[in-house]
Order: structure tokens, then sequence, then C-alpha cells
């Protein structure tokens, strides 16, 4: 029998993660029901909210909750993979805005030098640098091991040639890692390295790519004669996909999206069970006993998340890297939001379609719309649903490559 309960001394963390949050969270930030049912939060901030954000930030950044997980010397906490959870969990249930520093922060901890963690993690932690991943090309998304965009040696720098597509924020970044072919003879998962560069390196161009949800967060980046030290290498030169399999690996563990999933279900319970929204009709189902069903059966799968975050946490606790544990939590959780997004606007019927933000019968702002189309990509970004079942299969039960 598995036993998930807090020890005494994770007992005695958890009230000092409660008392924190007491004395320091900003009343601004406290949700609304009309924040957005995915990130829960207001899709644009008022200058209150910025500020309460600001001084959000800085009390996690004292507390060393920015990077809880890396040592102190960095402006972490050094708290184990239990209390990170319980940090993350009671992130979730008050419904704070998640702030923290980008995966490439945990790679650089892994395999970078002392010169690269001192000069790169501390200003992800004072939230002075924004990152983007380079990595998926036109002809290399599923199958990354493919990319050719090329990185030529030439003294002390590399010089880049190609593009990159699907980069999210790098509207927004001003740094980017990426991986990129240096040994084009190289068997394909050989040759490759993981770089570090400003996005105002010059040679460097982004042009937007705007989702069917009319919001921009992908894009396409182009690079020519991008000149980059070899210096921000990580990790060994052409040696870079074991580099960016780490990265993937922090990426897709999920480690607190369980307990968010509960919450956005919550909130869809609460909405569809109002009496004020069902005298409005905003709320009833063409199927009502169907969508009953439906949303229990998104509970149920709402503790099956819980139960593999627990897992990918196990593992961490020992000190290993969740690898195809990762993929696991990575494919369920996202086709699981695609799920509860499909649940709430057959719940809904047909308001469940408006996305207006300003319509007076468009449920929660048209929140649950713009929900169900902007997770169809879910299944994509960080690797397809495809590529994680091959890494289940044949690192997680033995099977042999197709």
């Amino acid at each position: 029998m598995v036993d998930f309960a807090d020890s005494p001394e994770q007992q005695v963390f958890r009230a000092s993660v409660e008392e924190f949050f007491s004395d320091n969270f900003p009343e601004a930030l406290e949700m609304s029901k009309n924040d957005d049912p995915r990130t829960m939060r207001s899709v644009k901030n008022t200058p209150a909210k910025e500020a309460a954000l600001k001084e959000w930030r800085t009390a996690l950044v004292d507390k060393g909750w920015i990077a809880p997980a890396w040592p102190k010397e960095y402006g972490g906490a050094d708290l184990s993979p239990m209390e990170q959870f319980i940090l993350n969990e009671t992130i979730a249930v008050r419904g704070a805005p998640r702030v923290g520093v980008p995966d490439v922060g945990s790679t650089i901890m892994v395999h970078g030098n002392d010169d690269q963690k001192k000069e790169f993690l501390p200003p992800m932690v004072r939230g002075e640098t924004r990152w983007c991943q380079g990595y998926s090309e036109p002809g290399s998304g599923s199958d990354l091991a493919s990319l050719q965009t090329r990185a030529v040696r030439d003294g002390d720098d590399f010089v880049i040639n190609g593009q990159k597509i699907w980069t999210s924020g790098a509207h927004l970044a001003n740094w980017m890692f990426a991986l990129v072919r240096t040994d084009p003879e190289a068997p394909k998962h050989r040759g490759i390295t993981y770089l570090l560069f400003p996005m105002n390196t010059p040679g460097v161009s982004v042009r937007p790519l705007i989702q069917m949800h009319d919001q921009h967060g992908f894009n396409e980046t182009f690079f020519e004669d991008v000149r980059v030290p070899v210096r921000n290498a990580v990790g060994e030169i052409d040696r870079g996909w074991y580099v960016g399999a780490t990265h993937l690996d922090f990426e897709r563990s999920s480690i607190g999206m369980a307990v968010g999933q509960e919450r956005i279900l919550d909130a869809l319970r609460e909405f569809v069970t109002d009496p004020a929204e069902k005298s409005s009709g905003r709320s009833r189902s063409g199927r009502p006993d169907a969508g009953r069903l439906e949303l229990v059966d998104r509970y149920i799968e709402a503790s099956v998340a819980r139960t593999l975050s627990q897992r990918v946490i196990s593992m961490q606790a020992r000190g290993l890297i969740p690898n195809y544990e990762a993929s696991m939590t990575k494919a369920f959780n996202t086709e699981f939001m695609q799920r509860i997004a499909r649940t709430a606007v057959q719940l809904l019927g047909k308001y469940g379609d408006l996305r207006d933000r300003e319509h007076p019968r468009s449920p929660m702002r048209g929140r649950w719309a713009t929900m169900y189309l902007s997770t169809v990509s879910a299944t994509i970004a960080g690797g397809t649903s495809e590529i994680q079942r091959n890494v289940i299969a044949t690192r997680g039960l033995g099977l042999p490559r197709g």
C-alpha cells in the first residue's frame, strides 16, 4: 500500500508554506470567477495586478522559492522533491500565479560548468532573462534528431544558419537555448550541440505565428550567420542531444499540474451548478446525464494525474531524472486537458462556443471556448503524444523499435 500522507516533517513544512502565503500573497492577485480557467489568471493584468505580481515575486525571491530545488548559492532553497511538490500544490490550490525559472536553468544545473551557472542562473532567479526554446524545425518536429540548423566552428565562435519553428515566446524572450547540428557526418543523434545565445544577436529574426484562437504564442525564428561563443555550449560539443533530452525530462515531469487541473474542474462544476447560471440557460447541456458522467470521469482522471506526479516526485527524491515516467505524465496531462475542455463545451451547450469576452451570454467571458481551441496544441508542444508513446514503449516496456 502506498501512503501519500505527509510525514511529520512535511506537515511542518506545509504549515510554514501556508503561513508564508497568509503573510505575503497580495490580495490583488486573488482569482475571480472570470479568470482564465486554464491558467486561472486574467488575460490582461491591470497596473495594480502588475505591481502586486512584482511584490509577490520579490517575496518568493527572498525566500528562495523562485527556484526551490536549486542550491542557495544560486538563489534557491535546497528543497527536497516532496517539499517542492507541497509548495507547488499550495500555489495551485491558492490560485497563485506561477512565478519561477525556465527549465533551461535546471538543465544548466545538471550539465553546465561553474562559469555558466554563475553567469546564467542568478539572472533567471531575478527575472531579468526570458528564455525560448529552439528545437523544432519545419522538417524536424516529432523526429527532432533530424534537425538541420547548422553551427560551423570558426575560431572561438559557432556560426549558425537555419530556421526553427513553433518557438514559444520568441517575440518576448531575450535569450534562446537551441539544438544545432555541429557535425553533419555523425549519426543523427550525435553531432548535435546545445547552445545558449541572446535574441538580439545579429542575424536572429522572429516572425509571428497566430494560432486559431487568435493569440500569439508561437513564432518562426531565422538564423543568418549568427555568431555564438563556443563557451556557450552546455555539456559536450556534439553530445547536445543528451543535454536536450534532460531538458525535455524536466519539461515533461509536470509536477503540480494535477492540482491545477482539479481546480479547473472545480471552477467548471461550480459554474454549471450555480443557480443563477442555470436559470440563464448558459450551463445547460443537451445531454445533462451524459455531461454529469463525463465530469465524474474527469475527476477520476485528475486523481490519476496526481498519482503520476507522485511517481515522478518519488524518483526525484531518490536522485533520479524521470525519463519514460515523465513521458507518461506529459502524454496523460496534455490529453487530459483536451478532455476537460471538451467536457466543458459539451456541458455548456451552444453557449460554450462563444469566445467574445464582452458578450452577455459568454460563459465566464468565453474562457472555455478559448481553452478548447488552445489545448489543441498541447499534445504537440514539448513532444507529440506519439513521441511520448514511443518513449514509453521502447524505454519503459522494452519493446523493439519499429
